[in-house]
């Protein structure tokens, strides 16, 4: 019985799981914990008990062959029922794992989120490492079952169903402000709704949207914004409010955390907006693992807490 199985040599078949989900010597090695030099001494021993090259190299990429493309499925699935069995006899140990995670998110859920988890992860998990890859938005539901990503942070503006498979849980929930150059020359206590459009504002759009989420509720009211600056990222976009006459909407705890790095101050928006609640994306795949559910149970501990929308300004 499994003839076949006696003259391979089972480790190999996570090789060739972890280089059909990265693509890439250098990642598959990785996560794995193997120097890439022993990978490629592992792929040369599956070449050859499979007498197939299984991946070629084709740009940076390792690109599976017709073969590799047919066990990629019965491969993964004999894995997962593996996983699947052992699992609940496996712990996880956050102290003394070098397990690497990574996370898709834009830059505002980088700069106003992690800090504070992975201050924590410091302390209680320090030998674990992270890596934070740009958002393309929705993330697909291939990436985080492969593995590619381990978790996605997102905001989306609407309730669409989710892809097959994957799963999200509300992170954090905020109101939105706006925040204005502590100089600015016309506004004092609060801005008025005939202020706000008459300025001009900057707007980040990560995804290259045309228009940002506020565009959407100016909308229904039946009015429009000016929109001066857009931007991609929202590192630089405190200073340019900062030391203009430009103003921002964005969610409460961003506008704390802009505030400390540039002079701005924070002012309720003048009119009703629906909440900013961000959300951890993840694929059932990987969700009952114990690693990824300490992981979000970690992320939705650290999450900020949310401050009550207040009716003054916040030098």
């Amino acid at each position: 019985m499994h003839r076949d199985l006696r003259r391979l040599d089972l480790n190999l078949l996570l090789v060739f799981d972890a280089l059909v989900r990265h693509r890439s010597v250098t990642m598959a090695a990785n996560e794995l914990a193997m120097s890439a030099s022993a990978l490629s001494h592992a792929l040369a021993r599956l070449r050859d008990a499979l007498a197939d090259e299984l991946f070629v190299r084709i740009g940076n990429e390792m690109r599976p062959t017709a073969a590799a493309e047919r066990m990629m499925r019965p491969v993964g699935e004999a894995l997962d029922l593996l996983h699947a069995g052992l699992a609940p006899i496996r712990q996880f140990d956050p102290v003394g794992s070098e397990r690497a995670f990574i996370f898709a998110a834009t830059d505002y859920t980088a700069f106003a989120i992690l800090p504070a988890f992975i201050a924590k992860m410091q302390k209680v998990a320090p030998k674990l490492r992270f890596k934070v890859v740009s958002s393309r938005g929705r993330e697909s539901a291939e990436e985080l079952a492969s593995g590619r990503i381990d978790f996605a942070f997102g905001y989306e503006e609407e309730a669409l169903p989710l892809p097959a498979g994957v799963e999200s849980s509300d992170w954090f929930s905020d109101d939105y402000v706006v925040i204005a150059s502590r100089q600015h020359s016309s506004i004092r206590r609060k801005v008025s709704m005939a202020q706000y459009l008459a300025a001009q504002h900057v707007v980040v759009t990560p995804w290259d949207d045309s228009r940002g989420s506020i565009d959407l509720v100016l909308d229904r009211l039946g009015v429009a914004r000016k929109v001066t600056v857009q931007l991609p990222t929202v590192l630089v976009a405190p200073f340019i409010v900062a030391h203009s006459s430009l103003l921002m909407t964005v969610p409460r705890h961003a506008a704390l955390v802009l505030r400390d790095a540039a002079p701005v101050t924070i002012y309720p928006t003048p009119f009703a907006a629906p909440r900013y609640t961000l959300k951890i994306y993840q694929h059932t795949r990987h969700a009952g693992t114990p690693a990824h559910m300490w992981i979000r149970d970690q992320l939705l501990r650290s999450a900020p807490v949310a401050k009550s929308r207040g009716g003054t300004s916040q030098a």
